[in-house]
């Protein structure tokens, strides 16, 4: 039996700053991994100067779940991001958080908040 599933409806994008730091989350719908590769891709050329781009995809086809946390602490920026996406249900889709640090650290309990709000707002 297949269970329901979410996927966005179109490229879309949100940003807000966390303690000086501007996160920027931004999802497309992807049928394969070339595409979420190059939705990735694509961001990172358009905010070249920034910090992080991190990035979850998740594929129902071939059933595919990948995460980058792009220099962030192992655990903080991708993952989080990967269990939104589980949590909502949502399949056939890339986000990428990009961020501009500010000076100020999170912590990782900050970092994971933040990356999650980034995908979420983005979804």
């Amino acid at each position: 039996m297949d269970a329901g599933y979410q996927t966005a409806a179109r490229e879309a994008e949100d940003a807000f700053v966390e303690r000086r730091s501007r996160f920027i989350g931004a999802i497309c719908p992807v049928q394969t991994e070339e595409d979420a590769l190059a939705f990735v891709a694509k961001r990172k050329k358009a905010h070249w100067d920034a910090t992080h781009h991190v990035y979850a995809y998740v594929l129902r086809q071939e059933g595919i779940r990948r995460y980058s946390d792009d220099g962030e602490p192992q655990g903080t920026a991708g993952q989080p991001m990967l269990n939104v996406f589980q949590r909502e249900n949502v399949t056939g889709a890339v986000c990428v958080v990009t961020r501009y640090f500010g000076g100020i650290l999170l912590g990782a309990g900050g970092l994971t908040r933040a990356y999650s709000k980034g995908a979420r707002d983005a979804l």
